[in-house]
């Protein structure tokens, strides 16, 4: 009966030991304090711009429909891949999306379609 009770002293050990190190390894992720809490994020980070676009592929052709809700203007571009390798991939010229304001891009393959995306730039860089 002793062995038993010394095997359970035992364990009971181990886990208040392994108990302890997770509580300390916690205390030493957490993070330090912020000194703003309620501070603004930087210019760069802002989430209220980009066109909210949607591409649809039917057979050969592609077409992307976008919308800015954002009060700054989107430049959007089409982008499609081709899936033959002899058929040329293209990229669309700049589209200005103004705000509140929706805008259609198209494009093609001869023959079937790979990939189609999308990519936003702000109307006053280059």
């Amino acid at each position: 009966m002793r062995a038993l009770h010394r095997g359970a002293a035992a364990f009971a050990t181990a886990a208040a030991l392994f108990t302890g190190m997770a509580v300390a390894a916690e205390v030493r992720a957490a993070p330090a304090p912020v000194d703003e809490p309620f501070a603004r994020p930087a210019a760069e980070e802002s989430e209220t711009f980009g066109a909210s676009c949607t591409t649809v592929v039917d057979g050969s052709h592609v077409t992307a429909y976008c919308r800015n809700p954002y009060p700054d203007t989107d430049r959007v571009r089409l982008h499609v891949e081709c899936a033959r390798w002899w058929d040329l991939d293209t990229d669309s010229a700049p589209v200005a999306v103004r705000p509140a304001d929706h805008a259609q891009v198209t494009g093609r393959c001869w023959k079937e379609v790979r990939a189609a995306w999308i990519t936003h730039e702000p109307a006053g860089r280059g």
